[in-house]
């Protein structure tokens, strides 16, 4: 069990949580991801880790609710706790020097598990210009914390609410036309990322994305999550998250992804009914 200790409600639907989590909060790096389960009963669901503090012994997890687990977790409350919380788990992002610009590119909630690796690389001494991108400003989340760590900050949304009008693919162009990229971090929904993919590919930069897949176990036994990169089967649990951009079959991926859709859409509608009842 481990207890919620902190809770912010960024919009509607996306919140984060700081959880009690202290052998973790001192070996996760960025990159790492925990598998959580709300009730004896409940599912497992991969969340990436957005930070920590060892002193405290806690982490950061951004939710996004969109099905009966992430529900169940958006509902708790500090003070409540959570069943379980499993990790540190995958592999931990690569950092290098680079001669070049970092391009580092966030969608939606995928900003969270970016500001880890936003982190790293600047204390790696590395140049960080990041473009956050949502359909709206009310979903542009963690701002002011990139902002502490980037060398730039681009915001990009649908509708011109906020920042630049345009998706995200037009702040990475407007960066690669005035300096070198050297490498992309590219983190949010799979659609964005195959296209942010198919940008940088045009330019030859190599490019990095973090792929949340469903997940079962978390160990590569199952192989609910496995993906295909560079013709090869490849399970994200324990070879990912992050992957070659480049290598990656999205179009397999995204179709792998809606097919459970109708399931889980008769889920969530009979748990909501069952919470009005």
């Amino acid at each position: 069990m481990n207890k919620i200790v902190g809770k912010e409600i960024f919009s509607t639907n996306v919140a984060k949580f700081v959880v009690e989590a202290p052998r973790i909060a001192k070996s996760r790096r960025a990159g790492h991801f925990v598998i959580i389960r709300i009730g004896e009963d409940g599912e497992r669901i991969p969340l990436t880790i957005a930070g920590s503090d060892v002193e405290k012994g806690t982490i950061t997890l951004v939710v996004q609710r969109i099905g009966v687990s992430t529900n169940k977790l958006f509902n708790l409350n500090v003070g409540d706790y959570i069943t379980d919380v499993v990790g540190p788990l995958g592999q931990a992002t690569k950092i290098e020097k680079q001669e070049g610009t970092v391009l580092a590119c966030g969608g939606g909630v995928g900003v969270a598990p970016l500001l880890p690796i936003i982190q790293a690389h600047k204390a790696a001494g590395n140049k960080v210009v990041a473009v956050l991108a949502a359909r709206t400003k009310d979903l542009i989340i963690l701002e002011e914390e990139v902002r502490k760590s980037a060398d730039e900050v681009i915001i990009m949304t649908d509708d011109g609410s906020y920042g630049k009008k345009g998706v995200v693919t037009v702040g990475m162009e407007d960066v690669i036309a005035r300096e070198k990229v050297s490498e992309a971090v590219v983190i949010g929904p799979a659609i964005m990322m195959k296209f942010a993919s198919l940008t940088t590919k045009k330019y030859d930069i190599p490019t990095v994305v973090s792929l949340n897949t469903v997940m079962v176990d978390g160990t590569g036994m199952c192989g609910a999550c496995r993906v295909t990169v560079g013709g090869k089967t490849k399970f994200v649990c324990v070879d990912g998250p992050e992957f070659d951009a480049h290598q990656v079959d999205f179009d397999g991926m995204l179709a792998r992804m809606a097919g459970y859709k109708a399931e889980e859409t008769a889920a969530l509608e009979a748990w909501k009914a069952a919470q009005n009842n």
